[in-house]
């Protein structure tokens, strides 16, 4: 178990919970679900991050301490390119310990080990503090409960000694006007004792509120008293001291919950009613709703027989997908999820092509608030469309919470990039095949789709029949700017026009007869062998990532096997090193689906493998990269798992599997909790 060992006794109010843990975990080999770190290296340490879809929290390598915490939805305009970027919030979840009146520190601790427990979303830290204490603190953010994490503590005396533990509420740069509070809430039963800050965003536009509370084992009025100090604006704490005997073990919890005006009127208050909410369900009934949350989600796995660091890398790619979005919010996946501000937290194409299709194969229900953050944002992607001269919407590049065109001004990708409104629209179209949901057709899906088309037949330039042209504009391969007929926009472009004409149907609706004239004309160039040719200059130079190989996978665009073979011979060779993890995976998922699982699987492993950083393995975005964890490479990585050597297949059929062959490493490959039936597929 990783937040507790199987052999210890346990008493109060942990029992319940441990006995729900065991048997949830007695079917499966620890080893798949736990990703340890140890022998850790301070100046070379990328945090792993426990996250519920709404707060993300990033471990660090100091004893007690959280590295970052990131709250979704909750954006301001400061930092990079002077555009909004996610808010880095008040960290309320870090702690103390004093020892016989010594500040512990990492100089003065020894087996210091993390341990992600991914199959209940819990971060395990232990250590020994000299020959006096060993302690064991579990963290995590409550799934059932968004804008909450639980910490538990149990300090064991290795010797008779005083300690004083600290919960601690520091405040990060780039919050301002901090006020802190404490109160203590009196009833006969219990006491809650609650830590509070409140502070302004950088430029004003948002109030945050965090706030914390002890919870004790000890019946009420035998707990101890609890202490505050006031240091300073950018930090308090809220202390207890507790003498131990030699071989006694000491328990008590940490609850925390954090809010801002993005997610209500009143975060001060709406703060502190969670935290107290939280306190009175207790330790026990917290982690019982949180471990059933995850076990539902865990429905859908994908299990991997002969290849252990294969599991646990997929299960990781899972467990931080799972992490980092959530049903029911209107909110989307940035690139790095919540693991930390990379990207500005902004939202980009990898959502909707990379990191969406393995959640909308696994998880619909959570696919559905993904799509719906592009839904409820199409004013402002209309806005953007009529500001640079078209119809319907144009999606931005780097999209923040309120949809505007969030990239800085000195990226040309912001007003070029535009097959990411393509990729919207496909996305749409994706959640129907699966979902069969008319009624979501209706009010969702077909509206984006029409206004996505619109736009394309009004971005094209005509120049008379078959010589219709997408000009200017930058492809999935950013290293070349500024280009005419990019392959993978013009396909992209054809996809969604045809998926609205589709929708249209669907409906009974008659499509715009202009959709379809648009999608016949649109050239995908070739050289004259008939490779594809990324665009009308492109002369085989290096390029970023995929972009021609994308017609095949997941557009099929090109579905004829020899064009899809030469398309990869002439490509493969001109990937360049530097190029982001996700497409390595495209290349890996051909493959295998032209039945070439031992290349696919060389594919497979280059996609992730090199970019691993330590201690637990997390991914950066290119190999030897330090901007962990990249979501988007996790959701290239699944796909090649899923759609590749699992055969899945997305399509009017609905979820189906192509006949595939797994690398000879595998001995089985089983999916488990498939679409909206939860079937399971195995290959062997």
């Amino acid at each position: 178990m990783a937040f507790m060992d199987r052999k210890l006794i346990v008493s109060g109010f942990l029992l319940a919970a441990y006995t729900l843990s065991l048997t949830a975990t007695a079917q499966v080999d620890n080893a798949g679900w736990q990703i340890v770190g140890q022998n850790i290296n301070p100046a070379n340490y990328y945090g792993i991050t426990v996250a519920n879809g709404m707060i993300g929290l990033v471990s660090s390598p100091e004893p007690m301490k959280v590295k970052d915490v990131v709250l979704n939805g909750a954006f301001d305009t400061y930092g990079r390119g002077r555009v909004s970027n996610i808010l880095k919030v008040f960290n309320f979840a870090n702690m103390n310990l004093d020892v016989d009146g010594q500040r512990l520190g990492s100089k003065d601790i020894s087996n210091y080990r993390q341990t992600l427990d991914m199959q209940k979303a819990a971060l395990t830290t232990t250590f020994d503090f000299k020959d006096k204490v060993s302690v064991r603190q579990t963290m995590m953010a409550l799934r059932h409960l968004p804008f909450s994490q639980l910490t538990m503590v149990e300090i064991t005396a290795r010797k008779d000694c005083e300690i004083s533990p600290m919960s601690v509420i520091e405040t990060p740069e780039n919050l301002k006007e901090v006020k802190n509070f404490y109160s203590e809430i009196d009833r006969s039963h219990v006491t809650i004792r609650l830590l509070t800050s409140v502070a302004k965003s950088p430029s004003g536009r948002h109030t945050v509120a965090a706030s914390n509370s002890f919870i004790f084992e000890e019946p009420h009025g035998q707990e101890p008293d609890v202490i505050h100090e006031d240091w300073d604006y950018n930090m308090h704490l809220a202390k207890f001291k507790k003498r131990l005997k030699a071989g006694t073990t000491y328990r008590f919890s940490v609850v925390g919950s954090v809010s801002s005006t993005a997610h209500t009127a009143d975060p001060h208050n709406e703060a502190e009613r969670l935290t107290l909410f939280a306190a009175l369900e207790r330790t026990e009934r917290l982690l019982i709703r949180h471990n059933a949350e995850w076990a539902k989600l865990w429905r859908s796995d994908i299990i991997i027989d002969g290849d252990p660091d294969a599991q646990r890398a997929v299960r990781s790619a899972l467990y931080h997908l799972y992490s980092f979005v959530r049903e029911g919010t209107g909110y989307s996946l940035s690139p790095m999820g919540l693991s930390g501000l990379g990207y500005n937290g902004h939202v980009f194409w990898d959502t909707e092509l990379w990191m969406y299709p393995p959640i909308l194969t696994l998880k619909p229900e959570i696919a559905r608030s993904m799509l719906e953050y592009r839904f409820e944002r199409m004013s402002m992607a209309r806005q953007n469309a009529f500001s640079h001269g078209y119809a319907g919407v144009m999606f931005p590049w780097e999209s923040d919470t309120d949809g505007q065109e969030a990239t800085p001004v000195w990226a040309l990708t912001g007003p070029f990039q535009q097959h990411i409104t393509g990729c919207v629209g496909w996305s749409f179209w994706k959640y129907y095949q699966v979902t069969k949901d008319k009624e979501w057709l209706r009010t969702r899906g077909y509206p984006m789709l029409k206004e996505v088309a619109a736009f394309w037949s009004s971005r094209v330039e005509r120049e008379g029949p078959g010589k219709f042209h997408i000009n200017n504009v930058i492809g999935a391969n950013e290293w070349q700017e500024n280009i005419d007929d990019n392959a993978f926009t013009n396909g992209m472009a054809k996809t969604s026009l045809e998926y609205a004409i589709q929708a249209a149907q669907e409906l009974g609706v008659t499509p715009d007869p202009d959709w379809k004239l648009v999608a016949d004309n649109l050239p995908i160039l070739k050289f004259p062998d008939g490779v594809t040719k990324e665009n009308r200059t492109y002369d085989g130079v290096m390029i970023k990532q995929a972009d021609v190989n994308l017609l095949a996978y997941p557009l099929h665009i090109i579905a004829d096997e020899n064009s899809i073979k030469k398309d990869l011979a002439y490509y493969e060779p001109r990937y360049s090193p530097d190029g982001p993890a996700m497409g390595w995976s495209v290349l890996s998922t051909l493959h295998a689906r032209l039945g070439n699982p031992d290349k696919a699987y060389d594919w497979f492993v280059k996609s992730y493998k090199p970019n691993e950083v330590p201690p637990f393995n997390v991914l950066a975005e290119t190999a030897g990269g330090t901007n962990p964890y990249f979501a988007t490479g996790a959701g290239g990585m699944l796909q090649a798992v899923l759609n590749g050597f699992g055969g899945l297949e997305i399509s009017d059929s609905g979820i189906t599997q192509l006949k595939t062959k797994l690398p000879k490493k595998w001995k089985s490959l089983t999916i488990k909790g498939i679409g909206p039936d939860l079937k399971t597929v195995q290959v062997q």
